[in-house]
């Protein structure tokens, strides 16, 4: 399954049989088989866009792959590499920027894998020194579009780090205001607002620990 974020909603793509599985709620989700026209999946990417209205569009096909594959052939594909850092204090590092409360990540330099990048990207971010990277989390996806109106998906590979500093300097060259180790708890307490797929490197980091 793939679940790629547009305007904050999901558009989830899944195989046919893990569809037959699952239980949606019918008057926020819709779904569809995949026609193996691609203007069928522009005509979703449209919808997404222009309305919140739907909790998410579920697209399943026999070949879960290739409907990926076609997907991500819409957009031009921007890799990124992002940290969920926990201190022994088992708080984690947020970052608060335009508005947001997010996770440090960043674009892969030419030649960088997503691991390199990952551990850099938080480095920089949030001016950590000692930083030890842990397994993977999940891989998440978002579209946007850039100032030429060109539609981008971020793709970022996400990994559970740990750090042991104290000290933080948020990069505000790159609009970060402020750095803050917080509880996961409190976080997700809070109110306070973050983007979707973060609740996911969240959550997942809960499954898996």
């Amino acid at each position: 399954m793939y679940k790629i974020y547009i305007n904050e909603t999901p558009l989830i793509l899944i195989s046919s049989e893990d569809f037959e599985k699952q239980v949606y709620p019918r008057d926020s989700v819709l779904s569809f088989a995949y026609s193996g026209k691609k203007k069928s999946l522009l005509n979703y990417v449209d919808n997404l866009e222009k309305s919140k209205k739907y909790g998410a569009i579920v697209v399943y096909s026999d070949d879960v792959e290739k409907l990926y594959e076609e997907v991500i052939s819409l957009f031009k594909v921007i890799k990124a590499g992002g940290g969920l850092v926990t201190n022994p204090q088992n708080e984690a590092l947020f970052i608060f920027r335009r508005g947001f409360w997010d996770l440090p990540k960043g674009k892969l330099d030419p030649g960088e894998d997503f691991k390199t990048a990952a551990v850099r990207e938080v480095k920089e971010e949030c001016g950590l020194i000692n930083l030890t990277r842990e397994k993977k989390l999940i891989t998440t996806y978002h579209v946007f579009k850039n100032k030429s109106k060109q539609r981008m998906l971020k793709k970022t590979n996400w990994y559970h780090m740990t750090s042991e500093d104290v000290r933080l300097v948020a990069q505000t060259e790159e609009d970060i205001e402020e750095a803050r180790w917080r509880s996961i708890g409190e976080f997700l307490a809070s109110g306070d607002i973050a983007y979707n797929n973060i609740y996911d490197v969240l959550f997942t980091y809960f499954d898996k620990t």
